[in-house]
């Protein structure tokens, strides 16, 4: 049985609402609703009150809370509620200038899956009504741990994770990890192999910037740059396959040198092409240097001016377009760069014209530095005469036991680097590519710190974007060159 108390109260709800139920009246509502046929206004109850509540109060109750029963109608536990009008919570934290409630700003998602987004970027980009009040851009979308990888594989197996951060400059990523290597290692890569790794590091420069270049044209809406571009690209993921087998993780550059020489005939067809290139260039140049609509899209765009460059940490063309003539190739010289010549390309404006312009002089330096490299590339080894860091000659095994147990050992251990840490960097084709490689003196690194210029050069879109237009965004993304292999590593 229930207690007294729980019978009690159970009793005096249970009547409550039989009597609630017994006070509705129909006929009363048909009268209410006849009279507003015939007068053309809303019916209105004559016995509209408020009363009580016919049950004993609940902890739920307000003490200022009364219940409103219109003349039968609605539930008579229904609460009155203050009208507190709704507002759309921001995405941003701040908030700029007084706040119109007839007029709210418009949020927008730019990506993950836009065409224009050049991998899986996501911005939040809020309108005041076609202009950008603000840019929030989202990564981490393809983060795949690969520091944290590179600590459990031993250094030539940590290798072709470098392939996979920007995957549109592999070669020079490789280089940065190389040369971080051999500077823990104290040693130096033979003359011949420091020509190959330069001659390949500005082909690859040239295959970014002609991906750059013309995907944002594309983006802007010019397609055929792209067209003509792609097939000089063709050209060079033809190299690339004819040297090590690959078209995109090469894997080519190793500690101590290069794996392996260079085939016969393809020095000639290199030096064949970079003669031919820069018409193909010329030919970019008729549909876009001079473009009415072209300048239109760029000119006076995302301006970043000298102090802001060097307060924002930028580097490579973004820098350069801004007027500084700073280049870690000359600054810095790294394996073949201190025995060529070539020209800094600067810009004056620090716009995505300007952006535009540094690249598409860099690509013709760029074959400059590749001819020079095929006339002065000596003869020799293109790795270090050293079996504990690089395997020995196949022909050497066959009749050497010391050669074969090197070969063993390598392949299944590893080489040993000393104690130690080390912070490379080299002139990438986006900007200042750094490792920052850390040794414990076993055959794996304690830590790899990798420093990728499109995380840092990412971070200025919201101050660009301000005030410009949705289709500004997409020439600003073009002319930052972002990859997001390297940005979420």
């Amino acid at each position: 049985m229930l207690p007294s108390l729980t019978r009690r109260a159970f009793t005096g709800q249970l009547s409550a609402f039989s009597r609630a139920a017994a006070s509705f009246n129909t006929s009363r509502v048909a009268a209410a609703y006849a009279t507003s046929v015939s007068t053309g206004q809303a019916p209105v109850d004559p016995d509209l009150r408020e009363e009580e509540p016919p049950f004993p109060a609940t902890s739920r109750d307000l003490p200022e809370t009364r219940t409103i029963n219109i003349g039968g109608f609605g539930n008579p536990l229904r609460n009155v509620t203050p009208y507190v009008e709704a507002t759309r919570p921001s995405v941003f934290h701040d908030s700029f200038g007084e706040h119109d409630p007839f007029i709210d700003n418009y949020t927008l998602n730019f990506g993950p899956q836009h065409p224009a987004a050049h991998g899986v970027l996501r911005l939040i980009v809020e309108l005041e009504g076609e202009n950008v009040s603000h840019c929030d851009p989202h990564v981490g979308l393809l983060h795949r741990g690969t520091e944290k990888l590179i600590e459990y594989k031993n250094y030539v197996q940590a290798l072709p994770y470098m392939d996979r951060l920007d995957y549109c400059s592999m070669m020079c990523n490789e280089q940065a990890y190389c040369l971080a290597v051999e500077h823990l290692l104290g040693i130096e890569a033979p003359l011949r192999a420091k020509y190959i790794r330069t001659m390949f590091a500005e082909i690859t420069r040239i295959s970014n910037h002609i991906m750059a270049v013309c995907a944002h044209a594309m983006d802007v809406g010019a397609l055929t740059p792209l067209l003509w571009m792609f097939e000089e690209r063709e050209k060079l993921m033809e190299f690339y396959e004819r040297v090590c087998g690959a078209r995109l993780h090469a894997a080519y550059f190793r500690p101590g040198g290069v794996a392996q020489d260079l085939p016969l005939g393809l020095l000639d067809d290199i030096h064949k092409w970079s003669l031919e290139f820069p018409s193909r260039v010329d030919e970019v140049e008729e549909l876009l240097t001079g473009s009415r609509i072209w300048k239109m899209r760029l000119q006076g765009i995302g301006v970043i001016s000298s102090e802001e460059a060097i307060n924002w940490g930028l580097s490579g063309p973004l820098f350069r377009a801004s007027g500084h003539k700073w280049d870690l190739r000359k600054a810095q010289p790294y394996d073949a760069y201190e025995y060529v010549d070539f020209e800094i390309p600067v810009g004056t404006r620090g716009d995505c014209y300007d952006r535009y312009m540094v690249r598409v002089k860099e690509m013709r330096e760029s074959c400059r530095i590749i001819s020079q490299c095929i006339n002065q590339m000596p003869p020799g080894p293109v790795k270090v005469d050293d079996h504990k860091i690089v395997p020995p000659p196949r022909a050497e095994m066959k009749h050497s036991m010391e050669a074969l147990i090197h070969h063993f050992k390598l392949f299944t251990e590893g080489f040993t680097v000393p104690k130690g840490e080390t912070y490379t960097v080299i002139e990438a084709p986006k900007g200042e590519f750094g490792v920052h490689l850390v040794s414990d003196g076993t055959n794996r690194p304690y830590r790899c710190r990798i420093h990728p210029p499109g995380l840092i050069h990412l971070a200025i879109i919201d101050r660009l974007a301000r005030g410009h237009l949705v289709s500004d965004v997409v020439t600003l993304l073009g002319t930052l060159d972002v990859v997001f292999g390297e940005i979420d590593r």
